[in-house]
């Protein structure tokens, strides 16, 4: 009788439905943890995905956390969290808290860097065509070229609407190449540029007026939704959240957008990508493609940054130190303080953090106007 029992306990139980596939993404979504916790490696990112996994991965027939909701019962807790992420609802609202959290004042005042954060999308463009020579159709290799960005809710947008059955290890990618940024950029700042070029003192920046970001704010939105109406939901959460900062007089609701909204979305948007992880797509050889090609397009755009900037020197009066174009990638600030730490190493006064930040920032609006670009011409 109490063998009986035990039995249908047992049959009841989540471990009778548990596959070598779902114990594989468990032990991965603990990997993701231990290197949040133990290794600072974008915690707030990585924990919330790292926790989806293993959610997830509790076979769902047993937890009903994934159910769809019937006439008789409502739908599980992820089903309803998974639409935000299903109906593009939570990168804007990031977006929307990036936007009240950072000072475009570094970028305005030396407009020339936009051409930095620009030069820097050209490994997202590069990685396009390298995935379709790779076999992938032109949906996925959007959403996989995308991650050169370094910009992990621009490439979970577009992975959900290219490539929904990647978003996982696509956005997993894109946030362990943005964690893995002190790692891989300095290198390649010492390869391509020179002792003298790395030494390169900049003028402080001059001091940009309140209403010089305001119509910046306004004039963006309207450039680019008018030219590339697809990146509008990105950039206009973008400007709008830097608006309410800016202003002067809506200082509570910037701080709401920092905290109160993007918090929670961000939250919301990772368990979502977190639980969207299968194993027979990380247990395959398109995983490892979508990270070497995520990889290849991050190093392209670090590199044609600092190449463009040494470009740009041969025709300006006042040279730019070429490290700034190396942070060009859209990953703010984690960009910008490399590229102050290499020249920190070759000169312990010279101090380049704010200029770096104007590319860094502009690479924002560039990653996004980059998935709008690709949205336009393949739809979405």
């Amino acid at each position: 009788m109490l063998l009986k029992a035990f039995t249908a306990f047992f049959t009841n139980s989540a471990f009778a439905g548990l596959t070598l596939g779902n114990l594989f993404m468990i032990c991965l979504g603990s990997v993701l943890l231990y290197v949040a916790v133990a290794k600072h490696a974008e915690p707030l990112l990585l924990i919330p995905i790292g926790f989806g996994m293993i959610l997830a991965n509790i076979p769902p027939l047993y937890t009903g956390l994934f159910m769809e909701p019937t006439a008789a019962a409502a739908g599980g807790l992820m089903y309803y969290i998974n639409l935000g992420l299903q109906y593009g609802i939570y990168p804007p609202l990031i977006f929307l808290g990036i936007g009240a959290l950072t000072d475009f004042s570094f970028m305005l005042s030396n407009p020339i860097t936009i051409f930095l954060g620009g030069a820097a999308q050209v490994g997202i463009f590069i990685a396009f065509f390298l995935a379709r020579q790779f076999g992938f159709d032109f949906e996925p290799s959007a959403a996989i070229s995308i991650i050169g960005g370094a910009d992990g809710p621009t490439s979970i947008y577009i992975a959900n609407k290219f490539a929904p059955d990647m978003l996982a290890i696509i956005a997993i990618a894109a946030y362990s190449y943005i964690a893995l940024i002190p790692i891989i950029q300095p290198p390649l700042m010492r390869l391509f540029t020179t002792k003298k070029e790395r030494l390169i003192r900049m003028k402080p920046p001059r001091k940009v007026k309140k209403a010089e970001k305001l119509v910046f704010s306004i004039v963006t939105t309207v450039f680019i939704g008018l030219l590339v109406p697809q990146a509008l939901p990105l950039v206009g959460m973008l400007m709008l959240g830097n608006f309410l900062k800016e202003n002067g007089l809506t200082k509570r609701l910037a701080e709401a957008c920092a905290k109160y909204i993007a918090d929670p979305a961000i939250i919301m948007l990772c368990l979502s990508v977190g639980a969207s992880a299968k194993a027979d797509i990380f247990l395959s050889e398109t995983a490892l493609l979508v990270l070497l090609l995520g990889a290849f397009a991050f190093v392209i755009s670090t590199i044609s940054g600092l190449l463009f900037a040494k470009i740009m020197n041969l025709f300006l009066k006042e040279k730019l130190n070429p490290l700034i174009g190396g942070s060009g990638v859209s990953a703010v600030p984690d960009s910008a303080r490399v590229a102050q730490m290499v020249a920190q190493k070759e000169d312990p006064t010279n101090f380049i953090l704010m200029h770096a930040m104007g590319p860094n920032v502009a690479g924002v609006i560039g990653s996004a106007v980059a998935a709008g670009v690709f949205l336009s011409i393949l739809g979405g």
